[in-house]
């Protein structure tokens, strides 16, 4: 006989509705219990996995929409929908009738669209349709969160190989949307529940880990936690004091990326001091105050301070961190922050909707997102997804310009980025950086904090390496942009033996294309012996605008001057700029290696014989 679960699905959507009912009006009250009601009857044969109705996940859902994220009644009633009209035979029209056209967009935003060609792939194209529609509305992304972070809750009914789709596609969009939408919460569960099922082992691992260490430093920790809360309350400040490890995906990222095993990664765990806010005090001056009292008992770490408050992360997060010197002997990480500030931390962007930053951020990313859907069919599969991820989805760096003006990047952005950031035409141009007064090429990573400033030369323009270090969607499509319009090569150059305009060569048709070869070339020998159908003569003639790079060997006897002499052969006479250079000297005879660009064969012969004409110069090699 089939259990009967009407009272334990009236039982669960109540819930719902209590926590809703002081918020809203009873004619949207009337509509939320109409949208339950559908979505019952819409999946009244379906089931889960588990066995259970299939109504408990839009039930679930919905509870998350309303009790984690405290939407809005619309995308509460959105998330009793949000698979009606994918798995049932409802139809979005339905849902414009019975509840309107804002429930309509949402439900329509968050149910995969069935085609039967996908632009690049079903997963892609649905991720691109949600990013599509925060042009309009973000609450369709929220709705969205909410599903997926039930379908991760209960996860463990599937099967291993939909386990690893799910997880993964959540540890690489939906927690780093979390995280960019502020919610830390949603963000902190999302990863770690993504590790469980896609590294179970490791992830049980580090559990039991962090269970003895917790066990192993509870006591002193208790001591340390003890002594600052009795220092501020008898200081008058009203806070709480707790120590907060960091969960189990937290610490295997970093052990990723700094190659420390678990017994020697730094600040497995953090002290959380929450204050409260003072009538006439600011924030700041609570935080502040806090910090001086702390730095008057214990010792501080030089340059350990991070102020998120001054200047908060770019989906608005703010703290004031500090690193203190404990009795035991052990650095301590130590986050100051209000009470606001940490429920911020939870709703992220939903808790204060006028607040600057993070409108600010929607809006770009709303801007980029529409750039990015235009030129989308220029892009091959997957590129408009590694783009978005690119923009928004790294941890965010602060820096300056030089007259403070403040700059956020994701972290791993380069000086390119940075200048991008400020005005195109610096980007185009910039040749090289000064950051923090020290100089600096263009590839250079940035850090929080770093003041930059570009230095540009109107005869620089990108190059095709700059794509190797910028990270921001910005750089890259500008980077791209001049690229493509760049007049194409006629033909490929054999990696091999690099033959530049003036030399014997020869061709060899490859895939639609002519690779050229020097003459004594041996790749272009043994495929003459195996396709000599597909050699072809070529008309391989030098370009203003095409630079080959060649590297000489210089033999000379060690004098004064000799270095310099060269250097002034090639930079002032030839009017080459030099891209590196090497000495070795033995026994008064020096070896000399330098790199520098040339147009053709003719025009390395004519420097190989300036060189040689530089007294105690024997030999030069072209290598």
């Amino acid at each position: 006989m089939e259990k009967d679960y009407t009272q334990e699905i009236d039982n669960r959507v109540r819930r719902v509705f209590d926590i809703m009912r002081p918020k809203v009006s009873p004619a949207d009250m009337e509509r939320l219990v109409n949208a339950f009601e559908l979505a019952r009857e819409a999946h009244s044969k379906q089931k889960r996995k588990t066995g259970e109705p299939y109504i408990f996940h839009p039930i679930a859902v919905a509870t998350i929409a309303a009790e984690e994220l405290q939407l809005d009644v619309n995308s509460v009633i959105a998330a009793f929908l949000h698979d009606v009209v994918e798995d049932t035979p409802y139809t979005n029209d339905d849902i414009l009738r019975r509840f309107g056209e804002d429930v309509a967009f949402l439900v329509r935003a968050v149910t995969k669209q069935k085609k039967e060609k996908y632009e690049m792939s079903k997963q892609l194209d649905n991720f691109k349709q949600m990013l599509n529609s925060v042009q309009y509305d973000i609450r369709a992304l929220l709705v969205k969160l909410a599903d997926r972070l039930h379908n991760m809750r209960t996860l463990d009914s599937m099967r291993a190989d939909k386990q690893m789709k799910i997880a993964g596609e959540t540890d690489y969009f939906y927690a780093p949307l979390a995280t960019r939408l502020g919610l830390y919460n949603v963000k902190t569960e999302l990863e770690n529940l993504s590790l469980k099922f896609r590294c179970p082992h490791e992830y049980s691992e580090l559990v039991k880990m962090i269970e003895a260490d917790k066990e192993k430093n509870r006591s002193r920790l208790k001591i340390f936690v003890d002594e600052i809360n009795t220092l501020l309350t008898s200081h008058g400040i009203k806070c709480r004091v707790f120590a907060e490890y960091r969960q189990p995906y937290s610490l295997w990222r970093k052990m990723k990326k700094y190659g420390d095993d678990f017994d020697h990664l730094k600040y497995r765990h953090f002290i959380e001091i929450v204050f409260r806010g003072e009538e006439g005090v600011s924030e700041k001056e609570m935080a502040l105050r806090i910090y001086s009292l702390l730095t008057d008992r214990f010792k501080e770490k030089p340059g350990g301070i991070s102020n998120y408050i001054d200047s908060p992360k770019e989906n608005g997060y703010q703290s004031f961190h500090l690193k203190l010197l404990a009795d035991f002997g052990r650095w301590q990480e130590v986050h100051i922050s209000s009470e606001r500030m940490v429920r911020n931390s939870q709703f992220g962007c939903l808790s204060d909707r006028s607040e600057g930053n993070i409108r600010r951020w929607i809006n770009k990313f709303r801007d980029t997102l529409r750039d990015l859907s235009r030129n989308s069919h220029q892009q091959d599969a997957g590129g408009f997804i590694e783009n978005v991820v690119a923009s928004f989805y790294n941890d965010d760096i602060m820096v300056f310009s030089p007259q403070g003006k403040p700059v956020i990047l994701p972290q791993k952005a380069s000086v390119i980025d940075f200048a991008y950031e400020i005005h195109s035409h610096l980007g185009e141009h910039a040749k090289y950086a000064k950051i923090n007064g020290r100089l600096a090429p263009v590839d250079t990573l940035l850090h929080r904090g770093d003041i930059v400033e570009i230095y540009p030369d109107i005869n620089s323009f990108p190059e095709e390496r700059w794509l190797d270090f910028t990270v921001t969607y910005k750089a890259r499509k500008a980077i791209n942009s001049y690229l493509a319009k760049l007049p194409k090569p006629h033909y490929d150059r054999c990696p091999i033996c690099h033959p530049m305009p003036g030399e014997e060569v020869i061709g060899f048709k490859q895939d639609r294309r002519v690779m050229v070869h020097k003459r004594d070339c041996k790749e272009v020998i043994k495929l003459a012996t195996k396709q000599g159908d597909n050699i072809v003569s070529v008309d391989f003639r030098e370009d203003p605008k095409v630079l080959y790079p060649v590297e000489i060997e210089i033999t000379c006897v060690d004098r004064y001057h000799m270095i310099i002499d060269l250097v002034d052969c090639i930079s002032n006479q030839l009017n080459l700029s030099i891209g590196s250079i090497n000495t070795q000297t033995t026994n008064s005879i020096v070896n000399i290696r330098m790199t520098f660009s040339v147009h053709s064969f003719q025009e390395i012969q004519s420097i190989i014989s300036h060189i040689k004409a530089i007294p105690d110069v024997d030999e030069v090699r072209l290598l």
